[in-house]
């Protein structure tokens, strides 16, 4: 009786598993007018084969109804988020009214067919003038090895230039292209990391600190993740920036000192540098991390280490629009696993969640006061 129990457990956990790797199909199909001849529509979103928020990797397929068509094969109950472009985000798809939609959103059920009707094509960017508040140095295309080269910028404080003898903190911030000039921005709105600090500077609230921004690149989500480009990245930050920075400028260069922050994929890696290098980095602002989502996972590492308690501060944000929900369970067992670990919330980590707050850059420029007050807060 118990052998034959036994097989229809394990029939029933086969099925179960084949449920749960069942594949369905999408196909996504786009009706444009005003196309050029040359144009071509594309993809992009938050899987791979939507090619990871690249607005020019994956093209539709041009039909003879003037239509673009695609099909992708997806595991049952995968969440996805994409928008169209024409190659580029100066180029994605807009509201009547130019403004840019939200991201279009899907949870596989069934094989399914949507038709996107797009009228008009643009950018966000047409309706915001660049504004930069204080003074930013820029470094163009430096290399690092194993990795994509890319430009730094640096945003000094208001004191910089006037207080030759002083020196500063550092913040470390990737997708740096995002954080002070809309111009820059992927999407068109920055962070407004300058006017943030600036005025939490000037109203005596926050130490007054120096802040790289580091450029991403096409291999955005290799380099920040545990990829070989990721433990490259790193590398590149420890061994090659810091020490240009601290060269070129007038930095405090300790540890108690440097701090890393950044949004999403960001997020994560600002929480691998915290916690592999917490010899270099004592701080960090992770935002939307994305520590354990899809098939990103690093919790294991946290999980397996049993050295000495890491002398580190963390600020975890998150929303709860979209992926920010998706986000949130891998958030809690973060945090779940840093309390077992004896790290205690509101002195070694504090968590912020908006539940009304999407995944973009005006929701983390909202909070953003909070992260800096957190790390380099005055009392």
């Amino acid at each position: 009786m118990k052998y034959f129990l036994l097989i229809a457990l394990l029939i029933l956990n086969g099925f179960v598993n084949a449920q749960e790797k069942e594949i369905k199909k999408i196909t996504v199909i786009v009706i444009t007018d005003s196309l050029l001849v040359t144009d071509q529509v594309f993809i992009t979103g938050n899987d791979p084969q939507f090619g990871g928020w690249n607005p020019g990797l994956i093209s539709l397929e041009k039909q003879a109804d003037a239509s673009w068509k695609k099909e992708f094969s997806f595991d049952i109950n995968k969440d996805l988020l994409y928008k169209f472009t024409l190659g580029s985000w100066g180029q994605e798809a807009l509201k009547s009214d130019n403004s840019v939609p939200r991201n279009n959103s899907l949870t596989v059920t069934n094989d399914t067919v949507i038709t996107y009707k797009i009228a008009k094509w643009g950018s966000v960017k047409n309706h915001f003038q660049g504004q930069i508040t204080g003074i930013v140095k820029y470094h163009r295309n430096m290399e690092g090895e194993g990795i994509n080269p890319r430009d730094i910028i640096v945003w000094l404080p208001p004191s910089y230039d006037k207080e030759k003898s002083k020196r500063y903190p550092v913040l470390y911030i990737h997708d740096g292209q995002n954080i002070v000039d809309p111009l820059t921005s992927t999407f068109g709105v920055d962070w407004q990391v300058d006017e943030t600090a600036d005025s939490l500077i000037k109203k005596g609230k926050m130490k007054e600190i120096i802040i790289v921004g580091i450029y991403n690149t096409p291999n955005r989500t290799a380099e920040y993740s545990y990829t070989d480009s990721g433990y490259a990245y790193m590398k590149f930050i420890v061994e090659k920036l810091k020490p240009f920075i601290d060269e070129n400028y007038r930095t405090l260069k300790d540890r108690k000192n440097t701090a890393t922050m950044g949004s999403s994929m960001g997020g994560l890696i600002s929480f691998m540098l915290v916690w592999e290098y917490s010899n270099v980095f004592s701080m960090a602002g992770c935002l939307s991390p994305a520590v354990k989502v899809y098939h990103f996972d690093y919790l294991p590492k946290v999980r397996d280490y049993n050295g000495e308690s890491k002398p580190i501060k963390i600020f975890f944000y998150n929303g709860g629009i979209n992926i920010e929900k998706i986000i949130q369970p891998g958030l809690d067992e973060t945090i779940e696993l840093l309390k077992q670990k004896g790290y205690r919330q509101n002195e070694d980590f504090e968590i912020l969640v908006d539940k009304t707050a999407d995944h973009n850059e005006s929701a983390w420029a909202k909070i953003l006061w909070q992260p800096l007050l957190f790390m380099f807060g005055k009392n």
